[in-house]
């Protein structure tokens, strides 16, 4: 059995232990991740206690032992509940014994057995686990789950965070403020692994002059391993107990602390628990210490400088996620000395010390410059075989930022390719529309979702139970922000008419759009305000309303970015914006699937070309929201003509602010002129004909390609098994 899902079972018997007898089979499903994206899992655990569901976070691990014993007794009598228990338990059964995807065992064919060890700083499998913060956890977690599902050899490595990533609060000027809490471990379904005397496995990574402990947690995400490094010990001095605590909290040493505890004390971990991966995936730069680490493995087995880096180099491959610099971590040199210094020491050539600037250099563009700061993403590229961006553009940026490194390369022929993001399809298409694509496509959709002829059945549905199930998706997203709204409003303490108001929000027969990012200023909230006067008179136009639904979080240290919010929020009490906006305060995972499956419209504006990927737009199209987009990131592959809309010219500019301009012009023009107009022109049954035909376009050309089981087959053919 794998080392982390051994680790769980002796929880899972304690679970088993407290169930009654028929609702026994339960305990294997709950320590399962799998459970959130089977079919009738999600709908069996809220049924269990609907109250309990919501207070716990949608955790199962959480409803089962915080259910009373009443409660349980009156579920194994109920024939009904036991019926769905055991279909659950016989789906996680077959699901955990399906036979590989052809790629998967071509890449266990290629490495005889080992498998694929992927680090990431976060990991977004389900919003009950939060050691995640934005699109490239959830990314990541997709990525674990399409591997899963296909029977990709394959292990993640990251860190669990005592209060993860921060909760958004505004106040009653707009103004964000950062809070955080602890998680309750003990709840979820993650077991700390332990040695033969029930003490905890644990490793060690050298920091200024001590050695800092680490735990290891594990989490079954299906048919693969999730590894968690955790530093909260009572062996650990105070400071480091907090390494892990916040997700990209804290200043620059507790980044540089974090991501050596990823990089150089996740393959340790992995060589304890008897890994043996032969391709090491950097999800990102924040990982690239591993690489450190593999050439230290080598030279202590006797290898050579040369032989050890390349040898680091035929394991290692690197995804980059962003071109904005910000995105890409730099430390000065002294930082590292000062960090860094008791493990540079372990690094011996013979009986010598290796010449640290012989490892510093591997993250600098120019390696004799002994004041260019360290940079991650250059130390990832130094020691990786494989780099790929995030899109087909994002690799033609990349390849422009990074071509120094091949000087006698034109920028343009650069070894960096690109394998574009997906997402993973029944994670985040909802079920009642599952359900349809399962009668008109048959449930091989889910199986073969990267097959475009699967999804021609798609015209076989009839258009009016196509916009009858996207019109009770809208229902009940609107009926939730109107919840959290109110909740919000009160907990701010707004006038009693204000928080009134929220049930009044929102009208289910408006065209209504969504725009859901982290509030950065390159991503352009701003460009919905660019021209205000004309922006309000196009959500009140007679006949033809229109409707705002808004989320996001500013990073704690971008002020700006915290004042654009601010401006927005500022117009809340305008008659004109009353009951046709809304802010979903604390954008999470729960706010985005409501969102991605009940708007209208998916609406991103980004700077292009600063947008690597987009895998927003990808959720909310393959549950049939029709995308109006910059010609950037994903959308600039996946834009036919007939899915949706383009904002703007595919082209860059040197002037930023005639960009904007140029491209508010464009999304008014294209709202006003093509969008609207669609959506409320209706046929004698009140159905948007020309609307839904657009709808089964994009479930057409973007469900086969911009799914995670695509982007897996291509990692696994083109990068894993290369």
């Amino acid at each position: 059995m794998d080392p982390a899902f051994a680790a769980l079972q002796v929880d899972v018997e304690r679970a088993r232990a407290r169930l009654p007898m028929p609702l026994a089979p339960l305990a294997d499903v709950v320590w399962n991740l799998a459970w959130s994206w089977l079919p009738g899992g999600a709908s069996l655990f809220r049924d269990v206690d609907a109250d309990l569901w919501e207070r716990c976070g949608h955790n199962a691990r959480g409803v089962l032992e915080g259910v009373g014993d009443y409660r349980l007794a009156e579920l194994a009598d109920d024939p009904v509940f036991i019926q769905r228990a055991n279909e659950l338990a016989a789906t996680m059964s077959d699901y955990m014994a399906r036979p590989a995807d052809p790629e998967a065992d071509r890449v266990r064919e290629r490495y005889r057995g080992d498998l694929v060890a992927y680090f990431s700083a976060e990991f977004g499998v389900h919003e009950s686990l939060p050691v995640y913060a934005g699109g490239l956890g959830i990314l990541a977690g997709d990525h674990l789950k399409s591997a899963s599902d296909l029977g990709l050899p394959l292990v993640g490595v990251g860190l669990r965070y005592r209060q993860g990533y921060f909760h958004q609060a505004l106040d009653s000027t707009g103004w964000q403020t950062e809070y955080y809490r602890d998680t309750e471990f003990g709840l979820l379904p993650t077991g700390l692994v332990l040695k033969p005397d029930g003490t905890p496995q644990t490793v060690t990574v050298p920091f200024r002059g001590r050695r800092v402990v680490l735990q290891i947690w594990a989490v079954q995400v299906g048919r693969v391993p999730l590894i968690l490094l955790d530093s909260n010990r009572d062996d650990n001095d105070p400071v480091d107990r907090w390494i892990t605590g916040h997700l990209y909290g804290g200043d620059r040493d507790t980044r540089l602390a974090q991501e050596m505890v990823l990089g150089i004390g996740g393959v340790r971990a992995l060589r304890l628990l008897g890994y043996r991966p032969a391709v090491f995936h950097m999800n990102e730069g924040h990982a690239a210490f591993l690489s450190l680490e593999l050439i230290r493995e080598a030279l202590d087995r006797g290898e050579p400088w040369d032989q050890a880096l390349s040898g680091t180099r035929s394991q290692v491959v690197f995804t980059t996620h962003t071109p904005v610099p910000a995105g890409h971590d730099v430390f000065h040199p002294d930082q590292l000395s000062a960090f860094m210094s008791d493990y540079f020491g372990e690094f011996r050539e013979g009986a010598r010390e290796l010449p640290r600037a012989r490892l510093l250099g591997l993250g600098r563009k120019y390696a004799e410059d002994a004041h260019e700061g360290f940079n991650m993403t250059h130390l990832a590229i130094h020691t990786a075989r494989s780099t790929n961006g995030v899109s087909a553009l994002h690799g033609q940026v990349s390849r422009e930022m990074f071509h120094w490194l091949w000087p006698d390369c034109p920028k343009e022929e650069a070894p960096i390719g690109h394998v574009t993001n997906g997402v993973h399809a029944e994670t985040w298409i909802a079920p009642i529309l599952a359900e349809l694509l399962d009668r008109y496509l048959g449930r091989e959709w889910r199986l073969r979702q990267a097959d475009p002829a699967v999804w021609k059945g798609v015209d076989r549905i009839p258009d009016q139970e196509l916009w009858d199930v996207h019109c009770r998706l809208k229902q009940r997203m609107i009926y939730y922000a109107r919840g959290r709204a109110r909740q919000h409003r009160a907990a701010t303490g707004e006038k009693p008419g204000f928080i009134a108001a929220a049930d009044q929000t929102l009208d289910p027969a408006a065209l209504t759009i969504g725009f859901a990012r982290r509030v950065a200023t390159y991503k352009r909230l701003s460009l919905l305000l660019h021209d205000l006067d004309r922006a309000l008179a196009l959500i009140n136009l007679p006949g033809r309303p229109v409707q705002v639904v808004l989320a996001g979080k500013a990073h704690p240290g971008d002020s700006e970015a915290k004042r654009l919010l601010q401006q927005v929020f500022a117009i809340r009490y305008d008659p004109r914006v009353l009951r046709r906006a809304v802010y979903l305060v604390d954008y999470n995972v729960e706010v985005a699937r409501q969102m991605v499956q009940g708007v209208d419209v998916w609406l991103n504006l980004p700077r292009r070309p600063l947008e690597a990927s987009g895998t927003s737009g990808m959720k909310a199209a393959l549950n049939g929201v029709l995308n109006c987009s910059i010609l950037d990131g994903w959308w600039a592959e996946a834009y036919n003509g007939e899915n949706g809309w383009a904002v703007g010219k595919p082209t860059e500019y040197q002037d930023t602010a005639r960009q904007d301009a140029d491209d508010a012009e464009s999304l008014y023009a294209t709202l006003e002129n093509d969008i609207v107009p669609a959506f409320f022109t209706r046929d004698g049954d009140d159905v948007p004909s020309r609307w839904i035909a657009m709808m089964k376009e994009d479930l057409k050309s973007i469900g086969p390609v911009f799914n995670t089981h695509r982007m897996v087959g291509e990692y696994a053919r083109n990068i894993y098994a290369s």
